[in-house]
């Protein structure tokens, strides 16, 4: 048993010497800057190597040959992901897990990231405009290292990050977004609830009650138990007991209780039809390659999946919802997204055959009888199609619309009816019904237009989905044609029980 160890910890102690084997000096201090929250200062100076590095959290033992997922965050964390094999892990299984078990702090990430975004030219800016707060005698800094003596001055601390703000927006408006991504996130991240006070011993069982019957607990925020700019929100329970949560905990929390779940392993898929030409006497769709180019850029950066798919006919469409509707890995997703965009009737969408697929159809593959995997689990469908007769309209606007005279649909159909009667399901449509919905022949349609723009805007924000669609609403409302004309309304339907809100994602918006 003793050899059995011995032998472990000497393949371990050998994993990580061929890591030391495989990093250049640059990502020795990073790796150095990463561990500054979790090792002794004095201690990471002495640092030559990444052996070095790994001793020490050996030695404070946040690192063995069973416990090497610090290892794995720090080499995901500064892009080394060839190495993550060495230890076992992939990319993907990282993330999946950092959720959980993450240590680096979040101040930590959005100075490293500053780092990796600052040109040369940016860091000349910035030396420059910093140079009263910087050693008289000439060095050479890197931008890591510019940070590092920023911190020591304490100039820029984990509460205080204005320097950073005001040095930013004077040289880059993306660097200026890193710090206030991280702001964003630090107020709504909910601190351990180590860190809570928690009063007149309350027990484990008391704390499942409360989460399990938090709705019908007394929740009060008085004034005499603010501490400083931190609100302190008082949950008043059993024999007068109370807890004491601050705000930003306490508002998570809630949010958490009254969102559907988007933290597991994978975010979804999200398909994207695209019909651009038409077998007959549709028109083709300028532009609306533009828009799935953009659909694609923006839910992949939200995490999902997306496939595209162009030129459908009204068959394949069917197909293609029957082939996902069947899809095992749906039950490893957190949602599902649909973008359609193609000409349309009151509540149909055209198939390249000029044939018309109702969109309650394609919705209904996705119920929680047809599609079990997604049950309880939202699915939103982006429709960017007309909802009634063609309009003539100015050379650079078109409106996404049929012919007329159509005899296969009788009656008008609103967003409502065309949604299935069940939970969790939200349509967005492009327009009104009876209306057109226009597009630009280079630009895109106003709605994925105003719907992508949005998306990259409020999601940092932590805004929910309805919310964006609200911003999105405005925005093409206020949309004319160029002749001022022609004018369009979106409308959402809904029967999502819970709000749906994207994870922040950590790298800046495509756009």
């Amino acid at each position: 048993s003793s050899n059995m160890e011995d032998d472990a910890s000497l393949k371990f102690r050998q994993q990580l010497l061929r890591i030391d084997e495989n990093l250049v000096a640059e990502e020795v201090a990073a790796l150095k800057f990463l561990c500054t929250d979790l090792l002794p200062f004095r201690k990471l100076e002495s640092v030559k190597s990444a052996v070095d590095i790994f001793q020490l959290l050996m030695a404070e033992e946040y690192v063995n040959e069973e416990d090497t997922f610090l290892l794995a965050e720090l080499l995901y964390r500064i892009k080394c992901h060839s190495l993550l094999k060495k230890l076992g892990y992939t990319k993907e299984k990282v993330q999946e897990c950092l959720h959980e078990k993450g240590k680096v702090s979040l101040y930590r990430q959005m100075l490293y990231e500053l780092s990796e975004n600052i040109t040369n030219e940016m860091l000349k800016d910035i030396i420059f405009l910093l140079q009263n707060c910087l050693p008289k005698r000439r060095i050479t800094l890197s931008a890591l290292e510019l940070l590092i003596l920023l911190e020591k001055q304490g100039l820029v601390t984990e509460n205080n990050v204005q320097m950073l703000e005001e040095v930013c927006m004077s040289v880059s408006p993306d660097l200026l977004e890193i710090v206030n991504c991280y702001k964003r996130e630090k107020v709504s991240i909910a601190p351990h609830l180590p860190n809570a006070q928690i009063h007149t011993g309350l027990t484990k069982r008391h704390l499942a009650s409360l989460i399990l019957f938090l709705s019908a607990l007394s929740v009060s925020a008085s004034a005499g138990e603010h501490s400083g700019s931190q609100g302190i929100v008082t949950v008043s329970c059993w024999r007068h007991q109370s807890i004491h949560f601050p705000t930003a905990f306490f508002l998570s929390f809630l949010q958490k209780m009254t969102s559907y779940k988007m933290d597991g392993p994978h975010r979804g898929f999200c398909l994207v039809i695209n019909n651009v030409n038409f077998d007959k006497s549709l028109q083709e769709r300028k532009g609306s390659c533009k828009d799935a180019g953009e659909l694609k850029q923006v839910f992949t950066w939200l995490g999902l999946d997306v496939r595209t798919y162009e030129d459908l006919t009204s068959q394949q469409i069917i197909d293609l919802m029957q082939t996902w509707q069947h899809f095992q890995d749906h039950k490893d997703r957190d949602c599902f997204i649909c973008c359609i965009l193609s000409h349309g009737e009151s509540g149909a969408i055209y198939g390249k055959d000029e044939k018309l697929v109702s969109i309650r159809m394609i919705m209904s593959h996705f119920t929680a009888k047809q599609c079990p995997q997604l049950a309880e689990k939202p699915k939103l469908f982006f429709i960017q199609a007309c909802q009634g007769k063609e309009i003539q309209c100015p050379v650079y606007v078109e409106a996404d619309a049929q012919i007329p005279n159509l005899s296969s649909m009788q009656h008008s159909t609103s967003p409502s009816e065309s949604i299935p009667e069940e939970a969790d399901f939200l349509l967005g449509m492009a327009t009104i019904d009876g209306y057109a919905s226009f597009r630009h022949v280079q630009q895109g349609a106003w709605y994925i237009q105003a719907l992508c723009s949005k998306l990259q805007l409020l999601v940092p924000r932590g805004e929910d989905i309805l919310s964006i669609l609200t911003q999105v609403n405005e925005d093409v409302s206020r949309r004319v044609d160029r002749l001022g004309t022609k004018k369009q309304m979106p409308q959402p339907a809904y029967t999502l029980r819970r709000k749906f809100v994207f994870p922040i994602p950590r790298d800046p918006p495509p756009s």
